[in-house]
């Protein structure tokens, strides 16, 4: 929609003497009264037209407008609305200055206890949980939870809303069994309050992200009934183009792929992409992962053409989601259990044969194995202790990453899981359930027995029955996270230690303590990431923009070569660090270092996604520039250009840095030589330590 139409549909919302300020529109007098309705019609009326760029300037002014009029209700919902656009635009920096403004706005107009304060806590809670910011998040999630309490009725949607945001937060701490059970609330919420619910966007998008969560936990059928039945609804309430519909078709899609079913998923990714098209545009990360998603669904249904790919896809789709949507009996889509008429799995047999077995990934072997054998003799020899153990997989080895392959089973693979206990539990039951363990039998569906390396046995075996502090000694040097105010501490971990510490999948976790204990090595201090940051920046100034010209111009390929490499190091960490750890995990040591960068860089908003590929491409290009032209020492010719195009890369990576530190709000420097971003970057560092700054 172009300017002019925006401005008819703004005016439409507005009297024709308080319609919205244009941009370089002087503020309104401060006399004039901010009138909220107002206000809130405008801001619908720029969503509905898909012109999100017009929202922030206009979020903006209304703060100036509101205040100025003296009015902290009306800037009080103003802040509300903004945290969210914040929220959706990643703007988190800026977020937490007006997550902080609309709480202490809030509490100076003593509201705290009443339905508005309920609903600036969700926000906040929201926008906290959205920037990473995950302890803080939770804590305003609680107090919003006993303030609805006294604030909201049972079938207030901003409850629903309240569970479904911390099923986000509890997905993203790895605490996927919590995230269902919050879901499940919001989806009976949700339902019981809703004239016809079978039309409800909101229901809709609830049982998709109940999908994912369950597709997370292996769940498979109820994902699948909780998918198509996103699906329905969009179709039901006519909904198609609603912006969220993108999300429940790609949430399908992911479902069908887990299910092997590629054909349909490349239908739904098709589908997917349109929406996306017609609501965003093609230039946004969120169509080019879900595009990237399609290239591989795309790729298994051409590798698996003759059992998966239809004559019409098209018509399978409707017809196997109105199949699985039905197959829940009444549709109560009951959260976390198969859908009514779903056979249960059966135990595969230990014994079974590994001809013709398909291939499954360690961590869904390593589940497999814990629900088929693990719960069983937790449950007949330890009952009391049945809600007291933690289990899951996690530490050194490909299967830990999710990188295992048939190239990964000749060694250390095999069924197997970790039991963690507290030091008490240990003392009393620990070396009788470790025998217990190892009593176990060592085939499973076709795989096994396991054959350990030697370094990955005794004291450094990778399975079976550890204490929660001397599995984490083991990996890290350290039985818990060292203290904020101990960063040397931290600048001695490496990312590839803190990885193998914060990696795999817990299955369960009754007490907590095994997940907090992990979170506590996952949540790095904003200082050392900082500081981290600084270093690669340092590194990727020295050893790429300046050395590699040089070398390559002084002839000395290998020092070239050395020095290319220490450039894609520093990029590979800077972009993990940008991300976040908290958020996307840490980089691993080198064997996966690519893999886990690719993975990184197809998820959705992830920033810097297309280094990735500009780093591959340096080390594609690197033979040729350092060792194919004559002064190489092969006598070859046509190097120069290869030299040329690896020094351009390497000035277009800073440049996204440049821009990516920028709209962290990092620095103020457009300076692309990343030694002088540093200062910029280390005056954020709030701790005076001196191993946190550089010389």
């Amino acid at each position: 929609m172009d300017d002019d139409a925006l401005m008819a549909k703004l005016m439409a919302a507005f009297d024709d003497d308080a319609a919205p300020d244009q941009a370089g529109d002087e503020p309104r007098p401060s006399e004039q009264p901010f009138d909220t309705q107002r206000f809130l019609a405008g801001l619908d009326a720029i969503f509905d037209a898909h012109a999100a760029a017009k929202a922030g300037p206009y979020l903006e002014q209304a703060m100036i407008d509101a205040e100025n009029a003296g009015d902290d209700a009306g800037l009080l919902t103003v802040l509300n609305e903004t945290m969210g656009f914040y929220r959706s635009q990643g703007r988190h920096k800026e977020n937490q200055w007006i997550v902080q403004r609309a709480l202490e706005l809030a509490t100076r107009m003593g509201i705290t206890g009443t339905e508005a304060w309920t609903t600036t806590l969700i926000n906040a809670a929201t926008a906290m949980r959205a920037a990473g910011q995950y302890d803080q998040s939770e804590d305003l999630y609680k107090q919003a939870q006993a303030s609805s309490e006294r604030t909201l009725a049972p079938s207030d949607r901003r409850l629903a809303a309240l569970h479904n945001n911390l099923s986000v937060l509890y997905s993203e701490t790895g605490k996927t069994h919590q995230a269902e059970v919050e879901l499940g609330e919001a989806l009976r919420i949700l339902e019981s309050s809703s004239p016809d619910a079978e039309t409800d966007l909101d229901v809709a998008s609830t049982h998709t992200n109940l999908a994912l969560t369950l597709l997370a936990e292996d769940k498979l059928s109820a994902a699948s009934w909780h998918a198509a039945k996103a699906l329905e609804i969009y179709r039901n309430g006519h909904l198609e183009h609603s912006a969220h519909y993108a999300s429940a078709l790609a949430g399908y899609a992911q479902v069908r792929f887990h299910q092997h079913d590629y054909g349909q998923a490349v239908n739904l990714y098709c589908q997917a992409l349109q929406v996306i098209e017609e609501c965003y545009g093609k230039d946004t990360d969120y169509y080019r992962i879900t595009e990237s998603n399609l290239r591989q669904a795309e790729h298994e249904a051409s590798e698996h053409a003759p059992a998966n790919v239809s004559q019409d896809v098209s018509q399978d789709v409707s017809q196997d989601v109105s199949q699985d949507a039905s197959a829940g009996g009444n549709g109560s889509g009951t959260p976390g259990a198969a859908p009514a008429g779903t056979p249960s799995a059966a135990v595969p047999s230990a014994t079974a044969s590994h001809t013709g077995t398909s291939p499954i990934c360690g961590l869904k072997l390593a589940r497999e194995c814990w629900n088929a054998y693990g719960k069983p003799l937790i449950a007949d020899k330890y009952p009391e202790y049945q809600g007291r153990i933690a289990a899951g997989l996690v530490g050194h080895g490909s299967e830990c990453y999710g990188f295992d392959d048939d190239l990964s089973r000749d060694h250390d693979f095999g069924p197997r899981f970790c039991l963690w206990l507290t030091d008490e539990d240990y003392a009393a039951i620990g070396e009788r359930l470790q025998a217990d363990y190892e009593a176990l039998p060592q085939s499973f569906m076709g795989y096994g027995p396991r054959e350990s390396t030697a370094r990955a046995q005794g004291a450094g075996r990778r399975d079976g029955v550890f204490r929660i502090g001397d599995f984490f000694e083991s990996i890290t040097g350290y039985r818990q996270a060292p203290s904020t105010n101990n960063p040397h501490e931290w600048l001695m971990l490496d990312e590839a230690t803190l990885a193998a510490a914060t990696n795999g999948e817990v299955f369960a976790d009754p007490l907590g303590k095994f997940l907090d204990t992990r979170q506590g090595f996952k949540t790095m201090p904003e200082d050392v990431r900082l500081a981290l940051i600084s270093k690669r920046l340092g590194m990727m100034a020295q050893a790429g923009q300046y050395n590699v010209p040089r070398m390559l111009a002084r002839g000395d390929g290998a020092a070239a070569w050395l020095s290319i490499g220490e450039f894609v190091q520093a990029a590979a960490s800077l972009v993990f660090l940008l991300n976040n750890p908290i958020t996307v995990g840490y980089l691993p040591y080198y064997k996966w270092r690519f893999a886990a960068l690719r993975r990184l860089s197809s998820r959705m908003a992830a920033r810097l996604a297309d280094v990735c590929g500009q780093l591959e491409t340096l080390l594609r290009l690197s033979s040729a520039a350092c060792y194919g032209g004559a002064g190489f020492g092969e006598g070859g010719k046509g190097s120069a250009p290869v030299a040329e195009k690896i020094s351009q890369t390497i000035e277009h990576v800073c440049a996204e840095v440049v821009a990516e530190l920028r709209r962290e709000g990092l620095t103020g420097s457009d300076e692309t030589f990343l030694e002088w971003q540093r200062p910029y970057v280390e005056e954020h560092i709030a701790s005076d330590a001196a191993c946190l700054h550089s010389l």
